[in-house]
């Protein structure tokens, strides 16, 4: 039996990753379980597994929590020191999936741990990649890239060849906008953005992909990942979404991984990895898709994708300022005080007050994250009163 923690397992992935494991419960146990604010779920997803531990980020929802597992010998937690002290206990497997900067903490002490540590908060190695592999290289962690462009260049990449490797291909779907024009995009609500037409999602990366943020947040982490500059790493539309990344050999040869669109798929492969599990994602079946389409990325229409390359060329604490503004600015606009083409103007205007000061701590991650944020926070409203 191995052991396994899912930090955010409330979330889309975090809950994706639960229903992989109810199918494996001969294989794997549930150690700790992890969430910010939904106590009920996380109470029933710990009786429903047997965890030993239950931690709840927000300190005002842990009488609930415990109360809701009274009698189950469930030991409950709550607070940042707890979600961090639970994320660094001894396990073999540790789903990583709090959502942005705040998933930075936990994802490193996870990492400390040693053992595995599957990825899903893309946030934590844009924010601090030199500070998260040094700690994966003193700790002997391996490192399992979750998302489904990366597990993808991941298994392309398993021949071990990567000495031969002249680029990569990130593929993306184009977002619910991908046709549509500035104008209808400047008009565009949140319950439109959040409709994407392929993938099932969280609301955050929801509207990053509508932006393509979420495509420029990918750039930078296959940048960390696979020790490849900015422009060995490209980026196709493939509203389709079978093909989801692709590494191109100095022979000609290109791999891809295809498969439906499914995240429990990539989870699947983290959790087995090096070895298969058996998954309930629907078979690709490529006669009823019919045919597989590409376009190269609109840079006007979507300049999240430049402004993420400029962060990553930039280097520094510019990923980190970068991914702190878009984390204020697509909370804005969900909250319906901020335009659609505002979210990334915002973001342009914090990266254009900050620049790429160094950032070589955690401390001073964290601080030039909040930084970003106050600043982004002020952007908005400025934006909100011209608009008023």
């Amino acid at each position: 039996m191995k052991t396994v923690t899912v930090l955010g397992s409330t979330g889309s992935v975090g809950t994706q990753t639960l229903d992989i494991l109810s199918g494996q419960r001969d294989r794997y146990a549930v150690h700790a379980l992890v969430a910010g604010r939904n106590y009920t779920l996380l109470a029933e997803q710990a009786r429903a597994f047997g965890a030993k531990l239950a931690v709840i980020a927000d300190e005002s929802r842990h009488a609930a929590l415990a109360e809701a597992l009274a009698g189950s010998g469930v030991e409950t937690a709550c607070g940042a020191p707890a979600v961090v002290a639970a994320a660094g206990e001894r396990v073999d497997w540790t789903m990583a999936a709090i959502t942005g900067a705040a998933g930075l903490p936990a994802t490193l002490a996870a990492i400390k741990r040693g053992g595995a540590v599957a990825f899903a908060n893309k946030e934590a190695l844009i924010c601090a990649g030199d500070l998260m592999l040094q700690a994966v290289a003193e700790a002997g962690a391996t490192l399992l890239p979750v998302d489904s462009e990366h597990n993808a260049i991941f298994q392309a990449m398993a021949d071990g060849n990567r000495d031969a490797i002249e680029s990569i291909t990130l593929t993306a779907s184009g977002g619910p906008f991908r046709t549509a024009t500035r104008e209808e995009m400047a008009r565009a609500r949140p319950e439109q953005a959040l409709k994407h037409p392929v993938w099932s999602m969280g609301a955050k990366i929801s509207i990053d992909s509508a932006t393509m943020m979420n495509k420029g947040l990918e750039v930078i982490e296959a940048a960390r990942l696979f020790n490849l500059p900015s422009a060995a790493i490209a980026v196709l539309i493939h509203p389709q979404s079978v093909i989801h990344g692709m590494v191109h050999y100095r022979d000609g040869s290109v791999l891809a991984q295809l498969g439906s669109p499914d995240m429990r798929v990539p989870i699947a492969h983290t959790l087995g990895w090096p070895q298969r599990l058996s998954t309930p994602a629907k078979r690709l079946d490529l006669a009823a898709v019919g045919k597989l389409t590409f376009e190269a990325p609109d840079l006007e229409r979507f300049p999240a994708l430049r402004l993420a390359r400029a962060a990553l060329e930039a280097g520094g604490g510019a990923p980190c300022v970068l991914n702190a503004a878009n984390e204020v600015a697509v909370a804005s606009f969900l909250d319906r005080t901020l335009g659609f083409l505002d979210i990334i103007a915002v973001v342009n205007d914090v990266m254009d007050s900050i620049g790429g000061e160094a950032a070589g701590t955690l401390d001073a991650v964290l601080a030039l994250d909040a930084r970003a944020r106050v600043l982004a926070a002020q952007a908005c409203t400025r934006r909100a009163l011209a608009a008023a």
